[in-house]
């Protein structure tokens, strides 16, 4: 039995129906003191006085603080092609042993599944449409935060705290992205600062060496395993896999030594389709992961070099899904799922444990404020005070938490051409996703469009033989409104249980959390696609599509 799911505006505390719109606010201010005070005798104050003291001398020598550094590792595209997520094939040593004196995050996600905007979360806590990074950075697509945005180099710098951003970066402004010490896409090849790890090196050494008394965050940016530029496929491969590797004309990263994979050994995911052009895909993907892999070995031996292996909390994930269909740029789970190791130096007894605790990039933030023992500033961005809406996953490091179980993500663009707005929400059980732009046919980015993975599905469609994809290029393009997925049962989400009346209760219930999130995150976009913003409501357009067009598509079909 089907039942039809009405749109819906987002309004401030409540989903609502567009002919019962309303509004409702609250404010829960709590405020405590304590007061204390005895009578004492003269001898008895001295005696206390003296005795506080020398407390507090002893406090200060026995209770120093230990010192504290942050390394925050940020690989691109990269998903769980690693022994540590169950990979037997490719070949991660570096990784494995970071996984070793870390805690594990099985169930980490993205805020958005595109990498500028992902940048823009993970440096600020916010979501892109909070942050105003709703695309790419670079070239024609020049998305930029909001000037008022506070991220977090220029939060810790006046807490004596130097920064450092070394690879890349794709975020902008400048002025708001501001790290004391630069060696980007924005003063370098990409290839040189992102790709090659002895070029790396050196400027982590440089970076390591100066104001050696003051505490640091480091924050490393790999290009790898994203996808070489169409420029460079021809000579280095499609990605990049063969830059640095000592053969004649491809250069020599000596910190490097590259593993190659046959096709038919590599793991083909069960979201793509198992093909030699997949295969042979995924062996290059596998090449190009071993290099970003010995670039965190790099690190690793240059925090130790340093002495700086025992007091640095480290971070390791990635920006958003791998560059192939059904991941990247999507909010399934193939899109949204990240690695994610904590590695906190001062407390070990979780080292090598897993941690079942769903987490997002946008508790990076929190995380490392938490560690420095910073504050987050108080400021209002776009007329509504900012409140980070991550937590810090530092209490993760010491015990398995409580709680933890549902994230929240968020997508506008991609290229500036790719306009498919997305609201997302992940607990343990169901993933909801709401396309706004759902009458349109779903964008493909550039390079997803000509990697060999989706080229094989696009002239195995047109000749009208099988893909041995699990959809049709149709289930791919167009869908519908709401999509909900039962991810404990149907892992690969084929079934969509939006349009069940069996499982209303859930679909309602998540719309509601959902909104609630939208609004304490000032989301521009929370009455589209049937109103507009005005003041605290949503303005109906009447805009709702034919039913007897849409209708299949309202049966979720």
């Amino acid at each position: 039995m089907f039942w039809k799911a009405h749109y819906i505006f987002c309004e401030e505390g409540r989903v609502i129906k567009p002919d019962k719109a309303q509004t409702q606010s609250g404010l829960d201010l709590t405020c405590t003191g304590t007061g204390l005070g005895k009578k004492h005798s003269r001898r008895s104050k001295m005696a206390m006085l003296v005795l506080g003291v020398v407390c507090l001398l002893l406090a200060h020598v026995s209770a120093s603080p230990p010192k504290k550094n942050a390394l925050v590792i940020i690989a691109d595209d990269a998903g769980f092609e690693t022994q540590v997520y169950n990979n037997s094939v490719c070949k991660t040593p570096n990784i494995d042993q970071l996984a070793q004196s870390s805690v594990v995050i099985r169930h980490a996600y993205t805020s958005v599944s595109s990498c500028s905007p992902s940048r823009s979360a993970i440096l600020t806590g916010l979501p892109q449409h909070q942050n105003g990074m709703y695309g790419l950075e670079h070239t024609v697509h020049h998305f930029r935060s909001f000037d008022a945005v506070q991220t977090l180099p220029v939060i810790l710098k006046p807490a004596g705290i130097k920064t450092a951003i070394i690879g890349k970066k794709h975020v902008a402004p400048a002025e708001v992205y501001k790290f004391d010490y630069e060696e980007t896409e924005f003063n370098n090849p990409m290839l040189q600062c992102a790709r090659n790890i002895t070029r790396m090196k050196e400027f982590v050494q440089t970076f390591l060496s100066t104001n050696t008394t003051k505490p640091f965050l480091l924050y490393i940016g790999f290009k790898d395993p994203h996808r070489a530029g169409p420029t460079d496929i021809p000579k280095y491969g499609q990605f990049a896999e063969r830059f640095g590797n000592g053969q004649p004309g491809m250069g020599d990263i000596t910190d490097w030594k590259p593993a190659q994979y046959e096709p038919s050994d590599v793991i083909v995911p069960p979201y793509l389709p198992d093909t030699l052009a997949t295969r042979t895909d995924i062996a290059a993907q596998y090449t190009s992961i071993s290099r970003m892999d010995a670039g965190v070995g790099m690190l690793l031996k240059e925090l130790q070099a340093f002495g700086h292996l025992n007091d640095t909390l480290i971070i390791y994930t990635a920006d958003n899904g791998i560059p192939f269909p059904n991941a990247k740029t999507n909010l399934y789970e193939p899109g949204m799922g990240e690695p994610m190791m904590v590695s906190n130096p001062y407390v070990k007894q979780r080292w090598g444990q897993y941690s079942e605790a769903i987490t997002s990039t946008t508790d990076i933030v929190p995380t490392v404020l938490d560690w420095f023992g910073v504050s987050y500033p108080d400021y209002v961005l776009e007329g509504k005070k900012v409140t980070l809406t991550g937590k810090s996953m530092l209490p993760i490091t010491s015990a398995e938490p409580t709680g933890w179980d549902h994230i929240f993500s968020s997508h506008n663009f991609h290229e500036v051409t790719m306009y498919y707005p997305m609201r997302v929400m992940r607990d343990r059980q169901y993933r909801l996703i709401h396309n706004m732009n759902y009458r349109a046919p779903y964008p493909i980015a550039q390079d997803l469009a000509a990697c060999p993975t989706f080229i094989d599905i696009l002239n195995n469609t047109a000749a009208g033989k099988p893909t041995k994809w699990y959809k049709t290029l149709d289930q791919y393009y167009y869908r519908p409104e709401w999509e909900l997925y039962d991810v404990t049962n149907d892992p690969l989400e084929k079934v969509n249980l939006a349009y069940d009346a069996a499982h209303k209760s859930t679909l309602e219930a998540m719309q509601t959390a959902v909104c609630d999130w939208r609004h304490a995150t000032n989301d521009p976009w929370r009455c589209f696609p049937e109103g507009v913003i005005h003041g605290p409501k949503c303005i109906d357009l009447q805009n709702e599509p034919p039913k007897n067009k849409y209708a299949k598509e309202y049966n979720g079909n």
